[in-house]
């Protein structure tokens, strides 16, 4: 997580760049960056940004991603792509593999499948809890565990809904927060105080990462022609996070099964 009021660096955006064609952009997002234009200009933001790059008035955000997540994001360059490929969420031919960094000794898989509503005990509006009311929705998430050591874990993890913040949400529910996580880690105030005053001495301390450890890695569209994935390798920040608290690299060959 950087500074609140970062802005990108294009020659930085061209090197997050994985596939570019006449239709399509896509991005390996990194962690501090939100995808959608902000107040603070077009360098503020992923799709600001690309708008420059590509030198397009209009780009169509096809994926998207929470500011603190990073990977996989899909730009597409004209309508016809941006319908075919947002149609595929809607037909429900699109598959996400994402790499969570969790607290504790993860090592068996678990598919939860639990009902999300917001969390009405927290100041936290946009929190989520697993609980049924009238305004609940079913979200369903599969975590795999990859190799655990020293009370982390890597873990592959298989959104089969795509509700807000599930897989957060979900991993909190099961006693594995996400690393470095300010809304469901141990004290969602740190959130508010992270909008409030940016990152502080009392996150500095009590955050094992400055930004949740969260990647989206692989997205598939299973089209009727044609299967295309696209990959976003694992960060810096997350893989070092590893070889300092894990002794252990990421390994994209595992990531990949």
């Amino acid at each position: 997580m950087e500074d609140t009021a970062e802005l990108v660096i294009l020659d930085d955006l061209k090197s997050w760049i994985t596939y570019e064609d006449e239709n399509l952009l896509v991005v390996n997002k990194p962690g501090w960056l939100v995808c959608h234009p902000s107040k603070n200009g077009p360098l503020s933001s992923l799709v600001g940004a690309c708008k420059i790059y590509t030198d397009l008035e209009t780009l169509h955000l096809v994926s998207r991603l929470d500011r603190e997540t990073s990977g996989v994001v899909i730009l597409a360059k004209n309508k016809y792509y941006a319908r075919k490929y947002q149609m595929a969420f809607q037909n429900r031919i699109v598959s996400k593999t994402y790499i969570a960094l969790l607290e504790g000794d993860f090592i068996e898989s678990c598919h939860v499948r639990k009902h999300l509503a917001r969390d009405m005990e927290s100041q936290v509006y946009v929190k989520q809890v697993v609980r049924k009311s009238n305004s609940s929705k079913m979200a369903e998430t599969l975590f795999e565990p990859l190799t655990h050591r020293n009370n982390y874990s890597i873990v592959k993890v298989t959104p089969i809904t795509g509700r807000k913040h599930q897989i957060r949400a979900h991993a909190k529910w099961m006693g594995y927060p996400v690393v470095g996580d300010k809304v469901y880690g141990s004290d969602d105030t740190l959130y508010l105080e992270f909008i409030e005053h940016g990152w502080t001495e009392r996150l500095e301390k009590t955050l094992a990462m400055r930004r949740q450890a969260l990647h989206a890695f692989k997205i598939t569209f299973n089209f009727e022609d044609e299967e295309v994935s696209f990959i976003a390798p694992v960060p810096e920040d997350m893989e070092e996070f590893c070889l300092e608290n894990m002794g252990v690299k990421i390994n994209e060959n595992l990531l990949l099964k």
